[in-house]
C-alpha cells in the first residue's frame, strides 16, 4: 500500500463525490462539511470532512474508514 497524499477539502470532497456521496442539506456550517451516501443494503453513510488545507492523513484515514473505501479505492477515484 501506498501513503496517502496530502489533499485539501476541496480535493477530499470531489472524490468523494465521485464515489457517490451527496452534501448533507441541513449541515455543514461552520469548519466542517457534512457527506453522505446509502450503499446496497439501505444503511446511510455519513462522513464529516474538515475544511483545512491539507488534511492530515491520520483524518484522511479516519474518513476513508467512515466511507467504507481502501485507500486504493480512493486514490483510484
Amino acid at each position: 500500500m501506498s501513503r496517502l497524499p496530502l489533499l485539501s477539502s476541496e480535493s477530499v470532497i470531489k472524490k468523494l463525490n465521485k464515489a457517490g456521496f451527496e452534501a448533507a442539506p441541513c449541515r455543514g456550517k461552520g469548519s466542517h462539511i457534512a457527506l453522505y451516501k446509502t450503499d446496497e443494503c439501505g444503511k446511510k453513510l455519513l462522513v464529516i470532512v474538515p475544511q483545512r488545507n491539507p488534511i492530515p492523513r491520520g483524518t484522511l484515514l479516519s474518513i476513508l474508514k467512515q466511507a467504507s473505501l481502501t485507500k486504493d479505492e480512493f486514490v483510484s477515484l
